[in-house]
């Protein structure tokens, strides 16, 4: 069975920083790829940033700059740095985890940016 733990949400200043985690573990090993999905309140789930297994990384255009995406292979965690923080910023974060054309979800990590 496959479990994806998150942790590293909260509630920060704009401006501020945050640094969300995420561990795949249970029978998955070493997915292919690894990413973070984020959803605001009346809007539909959208890629934030994901990264493979050989390091290729891929953001939304809105994250650029701001976010960076990361992976520890051998603890099968994947990272996002989230810096600069706007109110946009505010919605429920989702790791995600492909391997073996399955995609595997978290729990969801609420995120809110204070003005």
């Amino acid at each position: 069975q496959v479990q994806l733990v998150e942790s590293g949400g909260g509630l920060v200043q704009a401006g501020g920083s945050l640094r969300l985690s995420c561990a795949a573990s249970g029978s998955i090993l070493s997915p292919n790829v690894m990413g973070w999905y984020r959803q605001a309140p009346g809007k539909q789930r959208e890629l934030v940033a994901r990264i493979t297994s050989g390091g290729t990384t891929q953001y939304a255009d809105s994250v650029k700059g701001r976010f960076t995406i990361s992976r520890d292979n051998a603890k099968n965690t994947v990272y996002l740095q989230i810096n600069m923080l706007k109110p946009e910023d505010t919605a429920v974060y989702y790791c995600n985890a492909f391997k073996w054309g399955l995609n595997y979800w978290g729990q969801g990590t609420q995120v809110t940016v204070s003005s």
